[in-house]
């Protein structure tokens, strides 16, 4: 069984690992690791992708690329992995940049951003966890969004997010700051 590295507030490890899953026991103040990781082309489309159904934790849901960071495991490294598990795109430190860090309730989410110009038709799907992507412009994304059609990380998450992607205004990490807290993600 994989297992997560506890980390403090900060975001860092307190030496403690735990069994991943949705019965890992944190103890309040404690904190696992979790990256999202989002695709963009030249022409400023979102790559999204929609859940397998056989997914535990939001099956059939259009959401963010990505998942828990392993023990051991940084989390540049978790969203390189994760983007080539589920999507078989391959990045590294030139193309693969870091746009927010947000503490969450129980996790410390590190925000990627990588823009590609592929065929989406030509993805190898990991599909015990992907059932499909599709790419869509930013109107059709934020439709997606107030329709309930994608996942819901909260309003604030999403202009942070669209935002560093976006290139609007400054590039903000949230990191471990007093907008950090944010709920229902």
């Amino acid at each position: 069984m994989e297992k997560w590295d506890v980390l403090n507030a900060r975001g860092e490890p307190t030496g403690r690992r735990v069994n991943r899953g949705r019965r890992a026991i944190l103890r309040a103040g404690e904190y696992h690791s979790v990256v999202h990781i989002w695709i963009t082309d030249s022409r400023g489309r979102l790559l999204l992708q929609r859940r397998s159904e056989k997914k535990n934790l939001m099956p059939g849901e259009w959401a963010a690329t990505g998942g828990a960071t392993i023990a051991g495991e940084t989390p540049f490294a978790a969203a390189r992995r994760e983007l080539y598990e589920e999507l078989s795109i391959r990045s590294d430190e030139r193309t693969l940049k870091k746009v927010a860090t947000i503490r969450r309730r129980n996790s410390i989410l590190t925000v990627w951003h990588i823009k590609v110009d592929l065929d989406e038709r030509k993805l190898r799907l990991q599909h015990n966890e992907v059932a499909q992507v599709r790419w869509v412009t930013r109107e059709e994304f934020e439709k997606m969004v107030a329709e309930g059609k994608y996942h819901n990380y909260g309003k604030e998450y999403f202009q942070v997010v669209l935002s560093a992607i976006y290139g609007e205004g400054e590039k903000k990490d949230e990191s471990i700051g007093r907008r950090a807290e944010m709920s229902g993600m």
